[in-house]
């Protein structure tokens, strides 16, 4: 069975989209729940998941385990997976790790951009690695099956979470250094570190981790797709879009502000462009999985390669990674 999954989207959730995702033949999507949110805070976000599973019972379903994914395609619905792009839900109780996994989350970065309790991010001068609780944090979400995701993490830090962890970490949603230096993509040395220890990359559209942004071909990108096969290992990799679809630019904000500062941070934009970018225009929405399909067979990988690619190194994945030990 080939499976299409994109493994990171922050849409703004609406009966549009979701049957943009049906039209697309998506069958899963880990959705980000939470920035910078606290605990209470994430739970009035899985309300809020459990109101759209109860309205769009035909669409979307929520998943937990890589069997959901089958259940999924076998209705004609899109399992949708729950993740953290910061560890703030946890706030400092490690117990709260396994909670969090009980409620059905399945991903959560160490890190956003930021400093956190775990770990270094990407925009800070210093990366000092993982905290004393981010290693203890790494060994607990290994124990209960929450998978550690490094995609806003800074290099010493991800390289720490690669070997700190007795299971393969993830990188869900980033692009090379070597295609594009974009500040939150990753260099060669981190990328066959993942790799080595069987940890999955996901490629972003997201217009400022794409080489010429907006403007990015999708011949570029696959073929940057392909290069990073023949480096890495095309079952290492995936697809993790970034899609933030009818978002408001207000969203950026708390996205890079949260409550931590008074000043704009713009980012990885720019002064003159703080919103969101456009979106290239081979990858708009959920029924544009097709192009990246297409293209990636046309750069010369093969069949099992790109349904690897699609969604089925994904799904290889959640199987072996959301259960405890």
């Amino acid at each position: 069975m080939t499976y299409l999954i994109d493994n990171l989207q922050y849409a703004n959730w609406s009966e549009t989209i979701f049957r943009q995702m049906r039209a697309g033949g998506v069958d899963a999507v880990h959705v980000t729940i939470t920035y910078h949110e606290n605990f209470r805070e994430m739970v009035l976000e899985l309300e809020a998941w459990n109101r759209r599973f109860e309205q769009f019972p035909d669409l979307i379903m929520r998943g937990t385990t890589a069997a959901d994914v089958e259940t999924a395609r076998a209705t004609g619905r899109t399992a949708i997976f729950f993740g953290f792009q910061n560890p703030s839900p946890i706030e400092d109780d490690i117990g709260l790790i396994e909670i969090v996994h009980q409620l059905g989350v399945r991903f959560m970065q160490l890190t956003y951009n930021n400093q956190s309790l775990l770990a270094t991010g990407c925009y800070e001068d210093d990366d000092t690695g993982l905290t004393r609780f981010g290693k203890q944090a790494v060994a607990e979400m290994n124990r209960v099956g929450l998978v550690v995701d490094m995609s806003h993490s800074g290099d010493r830090s991800t390289l720490e979470a690669i070997d700190a962890s007795a299971r393969p970490i993830a990188i869900t949603h980033a692009n090379p250094s070597w295609w594009h230096p974009a500040r939150r993509n990753f260099g060669h040395d981190v990328l066959s570190a993942l790799a080595a220890r069987g940890g999955m990359m996901g490629f972003s559209v997201y217009p400022h981790h794409l080489k010429d942004g907006t403007q990015c071909t999708l011949a570029d990108f696959c073929e940057m797709v392909a290069e990073a096969a023949s480096r890495y290992g095309a079952e290492n990799l995936g697809i993790g879009t970034d899609l933030c679809q009818d978002q408001p630019d207000s969203v950026v904000e708390w996205m890079r502000v949260g409550r931590w500062s008074k000043a704009i941070d713009y980012g990885e934009g720019s002064a003159d462009a703080p919103g969101f970018p456009d979106m290239p225009s081979w990858f708009n929405d959920n029924r544009d999985f097709g192009n990246i399909r297409e293209g990636l067979s046309a750069v010369g990988l093969s069949a099992t390669e790109v349904d690897g690619i699609m969604g089925d190194n994904w799904h290889r994945f959640y199987s072996e990674n959301f259960g405890p030990v």
